[in-house]
């Protein structure tokens, strides 16, 4: 029987890889392991997240399929980690009943939230 022992990465189809990359990169601190002119594969802790270029000319949907991905900080206060999100010009939002959580979108609008373990 297969036993998975955890996720090695996940894929977000994006418009523009290399802004994309640039947001992951200087915004959150991720680190390209692997890369082409058509997909970025990022390093979060032991996690991955993979950019590959959107295919064909349908328009891109996002937070239909994938409501959000929760990325884990090392460390931060909500009133840190929300100035240093606005000072690379994301807009951070809270969720209903609950506005002190981070939530942002990366530049092809994924959904995205900063959660630190206390």
């Amino acid at each position: 029987m297969i036993q998975a022992i955890g996720i090695d990465h996940l894929v977000l189809h994006v418009t523009d890889v290399q802004r994309a990359k640039k947001f992951y990169t200087e915004t959150l601190g991720m680190t390209v392991y692997r890369e082409n002119d058509r997909q970025v594969f990022l390093h979060a802790g032991q996690q991955g997240v993979a950019l590959f270029k959107k295919q064909g000319d349908a328009p891109l949907t996002t937070g239909h399929d994938l409501n959000h991905l929760a990325l884990s900080v090392a460390t931060g206060t909500y009133e840190a980690l929300k100035a240093d999100l606005e000072k690379h010009g994301v807009a951070v939002s809270g969720r209903p009943g609950e506005d002190r959580c981070i939530y942002f979108e990366d530049p092809d609008g994924h959904r995205l939230q900063l959660m630190v373990r206390s």
